[in-house]
């Protein structure tokens, strides 16, 4: 049964208690297969494919046969939900477009700054036990927003040596440039330096396991990676006048993801939280994972008691969850107060699940407490910005003395040298 703490009786540590560092034997083996890809390419993938995923693998890349047979087997009503979902989606993160600028208010002197799409992205898309064509949405479609001109897609294929046609049928509604076959700390390390036939990107996004996520983070610094993320998070803020059923389901929809999801509910009612404890026993049996769920929640969920309204926000706050339900009366006049949250559902009628598949919003966010200090991925992650100045040289010659100052402060004469020799006679 979900564990119920009183919130004033909590060290800020076990609120949080949270740790993402792989142990050492996954660093290792992580290490290992990195290099073995850096010395043999396309044929340690290969090897990999038949060890980890059971497939028999004549060429990583997947055809254009392959995507029109996956559209060709979609039923028409899913198509058009990915289409409606994309559709969505574009929107949202098109708002999100920087434009340049020029200040241009001082005379002799423009300054600005310029907005640049890398030119290669890696997109990580898992496999495995379940397939997840919204991430490829999620991961694409921000990328093809910010002008990005090859999109590379990584994931697992199955054991007769193909990808899942719904994984496929959402590459191609998203605009994937190339499909490969291959996943694990392999992929990323594919990702990174580039193969026979795999090309290195700059930056690789897109969530997976804990290899996964070690192999982010060791090739950090020769590509760009959007974040390393931890376990699945739900946590949601309720009132008393919420449907204890409701607030279980939606719990139950992360803790179904993973044993190690963490499933929350804060709370200023008593009477909320025995019933959301029961209701969790109620639906946990109905569930098809049903024993992921009940995992998640005996070992990583929690319900917080608070003494008031307030107080349950100070502990959404401390906690910074990837998910964040209001589920409270009036949603809006809290949403100020909540300072750390990866993506934040106002209101009674709005499950997770909504943020998860269709709504716009990006669902790749940031977890472990890490919403603290970054955000959801979005345009800004395939873009770089690059500042640019023009001075006269009669603007120079104004504060051409201050600079040799500054710089002689600092002890670089060199500096100092490089604008006082433009007006030596």
């Amino acid at each position: 049964m979900i564990k119920l703490y009183n919130f004033d009786e909590l060290k800020p540590e076990e609120i949080l208690n949270r740790d993402i560092r792989a142990e050492k034997n996954v660093e290792d083996v992580v290490d290992a297969i990195i290099a073995d890809v850096r010395a043999r390419g396309d044929e340690a993938l290969k090897e990999y494919a038949l060890k980890f995923d059971g497939a028999q693998l004549e060429d990583l890349q997947v055809t254009r046969q392959e995507m029109d047979d996956a559209l060709a087997s979609m039923d028409p009503y899913f198509l058009e939900t990915l289409r409606q979902a994309a559709a969505n989606i574009e929107h949202f993160h098109r708002q999100q477009v920087h434009k340049n600028f020029v200040v241009n208010d001082t005379p002799g002197v423009l300054l600005g700054q310029k907005y640049t799409p890398i030119e290669k992205a890696g997109v990580y898309v898992p496999g495995g036990t379940a397939a997840y064509p919204s991430t490829v949405l999620m991961d694409v479609i921000p990328a093809k927003v910010a002008g990005v001109s090859e999109i590379v897609m990584v994931t697992p294929a199955g054991k007769d040596g193909t990808v899942d046609p719904v994984i496929l049928a959402a590459a191609a509604t998203a605009g994937v440039t190339k499909i490969f076959k291959t996943g694990g700390a392999q992929a990323v390390a594919a990702l990174a330096y580039g193969t026979q036939t795999i090309p290195a990107v700059d930056k690789i996004v897109g969530p997976g396991n804990i290899y996964v996520a070690t192999a982010k983070r060791k090739v950090f610094g020769k590509v760009g990676i959007d974040m390393i993320a931890g376990p699945s998070e739900i946590l949601v803020l309720a009132d008393d006048g919420c449907n204890a059923a409701w607030v279980a389901a939606d719990l139950l929809s992360q803790a179904e993801h993973d044993k190690l999801a963490s499933p929350v509910l804060v709370t200023d009612s008593p009477r909320l939280a025995k019933a959301v404890q029961q209701e969790l026993e109620k639906q946990i049996p109905q569930l098809p994972r049903a024993a992921i769920a009940r995992a998640s929640v005996d070992d990583n969920g929690k319900i917080i008691l608070c003494t008031d309204l307030h107080k349950a926000i100070e502990a959404c706050n401390i906690i910074a969850p990837e998910h964040l339900e209001v589920c409270v009366e009036d949603p809006f006049g809290v949403l100020n107060e909540i300072r750390n949250a990866g993506s934040i559902f106002l209101g009674r009628n709005v499950p997770e699940a909504l943020g998860d598949y269709f709504a716009g919003p990006n669902h790749t966010l940031p977890t472990s407490g890490t919403a603290r200090f970054s955000s959801p991925l979005g345009v800004d992650d395939f873009v770089k910005k690059s500042s640019f100045l023009y001075y006269t040289r009669e603007a120079l010659e104004q504060v051409a003395p201050r600079i040799a100052d500054f710089a002689q402060r600092e002890g670089l004469h060199a500096h100092a040298k490089s604008v006082t020799i433009r007006y030596e006679k």
